[in-house]
């Protein structure tokens, strides 16, 4: 099976290249996101078996003072992306994110739950999301939220940075959601994909949600940090309105991971476990 991955330099591409070697993927040099018609002739000329795209404007806050391009890698690049690949009749694996969703209540979201994104850059990945469907390609749309890994800027990295001048952190606690390793969302894509080229029986349309067990606060989720690395540092709850941003985060990433299990087979990663790997890859271990 020949895959085309948009995306390389970003966390889960990363996870992606080591988990596919022989895939094509296409970063800044090969596509721009901000004209979205490369992506379509990208596809059209390589013509692959499966898609991925692990490509995305993901810096939250800047998208509010720059919603426009967000919107077009976001919105009209994965739109296009399926145009290409629905004219193809090829399987397309988009990932996307809890920000599309409101935060409220303490439930955690099913995928057909009314999405009210408070920020530009849910927004823009919800006209991505509604511009794949338009398209009518094959696809399946991967729902996940706090990705972190060994790579980039998350939030693991940044609060084990933070750790080398101080050793007291005032961290959020009142908002909760499910830590997802970018190496597990690569495993799920891969698997996702995989299905949609080879079995019929699975839906061929279809929109899913990813994320790690069980849910935590960011607060929680910095103390697993610091007790897996050895680290002394002491954790301070805080609410989200003491550490105000230009975006407006979601409370409560709950994400309902079932529809993923029952049509795929794929269940929910132990995050602890990933950690555990990303924080070995690191060095930072006890």
């Amino acid at each position: 099976m020949t895959t085309l991955v948009f995306g390389s330099t970003g966390q889960l591409a990363i996870e992606l290249q080591r988990q596919l070697p022989d895939a094509t993927f296409l970063g800044r040099e090969h596509v721009d996101l901000t004209n979205p018609h490369t992506c379509a002739d990208a596809i059209r000329r390589h013509e692959p078996d499966v898609v991925i795209n692990a490509a995305a404007y993901t810096a939250v806050d800047s998208a509010e003072d720059d919603e426009a391009t967000a919107a077009l890698v976001n919105g009209a690049a994965p739109a296009e992306m399926a145009s290409a690949s629905a004219e193809l009749d090829i399987p397309l694996v988009h990932v996307s994110t809890d920000y599309v969703f409101d935060g409220a209540g303490n439930t955690p979201f099913h995928p057909d739950h009314p999405t009210a994104p408070l920020c530009a850059y849910g927004r823009t990945k919800l006209a991505g999301e509604d511009g794949i469907r338009a398209a009518g390609s094959r696809h399946a749309i991967l729902r996940t939220s706090w990705m972190f890994s060994a790579h980039g800027k998350n939030f693991v990295k940044t609060i084990l940075r933070l750790t080398q001048t101080s050793n007291a952190l005032n961290v959020v606690a009142d908002q909760i959601g499910g830590p997802t390793s970018a190496c597990s969302v690569a495993k799920a894509c891969i698997e996702i994909a995989e299905q949609l080229k080879t079995r019929a029986d699975v839906p061929q349309f279809g929109t899913y949600h990813f994320s790690g067990r069980e849910d935590v606060s960011w607060a929680d989720f910095a103390r697993a940090v610091f007790d897996h690395s050895g680290r002394k540092v002491t954790v301070t709850d805080i609410p989200a309105s003491a550490y105000p941003t230009p975006a407006t985060r979601p409370h409560n990433s709950r994400l309902d991971c079932t529809t993923l299990h029952t049509n795929f087979g794929i269940a929910r990663p132990d995050w602890a476990v990933d950690l555990a790997d990303v924080l070995k890859e690191l060095e930072i271990t006890q």
